[in-house]
């Protein structure tokens, strides 16, 4: 299948954002809306079934991870990657606990978005760089 044609649920409560995330993706998928609180990024994903949902995690309504909780148990869509300003470590785990394949800093989200949104189709995790110490133990949590 042609690049061109995966399909991308993007959501966040800034605008501007929206719409610089759209560029940033516009080459390799094809956008197929937006949402501004979790509670429509649900019934869009529901409506839409696009491939992939990117997410903020702090929206008005329903935050990111436990839209993305609905959204996935629904199977609404292949992966979800959340793209956030948080770097705690605790945030982290409770999102891939949930089954969050992606967790992406807005400060590297133009060199670290695509490569989390291509590991997380594959089935993958991908976790930015510069997230706090690493997930891997308890003693992160």
């Amino acid at each position: 299948m042609p690049q061109s044609t995966r399909r991308l649920l993007l959501a966040d409560d800034h605008p501007e954002l929206l719409r610089e995330i759209q560029q940033l993706v516009a080459t390799d998928f094809d956008v197929v809306g937006t949402a501004t609180d979790g509670l429509t990024l649900i019934k869009m994903a529901e409506a839409l079934k696009p491939d992939v949902v990117v997410t903020d995690i702090r929206m008005p309504g329903l935050n990111g991870i436990d839209a993305a909780r609905t959204i996935l148990q629904r199977k609404a869509c292949k992966a979800v990657v959340l793209l956030t300003m948080y770097d705690d470590p605790r945030l982290v785990r409770s999102a891939l606990d949930t089954g969050i394949l992606g967790y992406v800093l807005k400060a590297t989200a133009g060199e670290e978005l695509l490569p989390a949104i291509e590991v997380a189709l594959q089935g993958g995790v991908f976790v930015s760089q510069r997230v706090g110490p690493r997930t891997a133990g308890p003693k992160d949590v």
